[in-house]
């Protein structure tokens, strides 16, 4: 399995950006689909926010940040990043990081390895 670590979180203002990074430990990163998810203040579940495929070309997204968030890979890094622009008080939760392989369902059942989270506040 491959070690995960995000950071970027923080306090913001609603309205702000934030960009999450996820740093992957060993030599197969490159082989994993990626996802970002979230657990928001009281939920059981964690949400699922964005995907990208092993490759980058297959990318989606949750429809609550479909053209605000953006997620892309550094293969040569081994990190995947999570951009959000146009934060809102409803985006605060712990961001997770998720990765497996071969993903065609996104949610986290999906990934059997996780990150700690990072946490992101956006105030009104």
């Amino acid at each position: 399995q491959v070690q995960l670590v995000e950071s970027g979180g923080g306090l913001v203002q609603a309205g702000g950006s934030l960009r999450l990074s996820c740093a992957a430990s060993g030599r197969t990163f490159s082989t994993y689909d990626m996802g970002w998810f979230r657990q928001a203040p009281g939920k059981e579940e964690r949400e699922f926010v964005a995907f990208i495929s092993w490759r980058g070309g297959r990318t989606i997204y949750a429809d609550s940040v479909k053209g605000r968030f953006t997620i892309s890979r550094d293969n040569a890094k081994n990190t995947v990043y999570l951009q959000m622009n146009s934060l809102k008080p409803e985006d605060t939760a712990v961001y997770y990081c998720a990765a497996d392989h071969s993903v065609f369902q996104y949610r986290a059942s999906s990934f059997g390895s996780w990150g700690q989270g990072t946490q992101v506040t956006v105030s009104s």
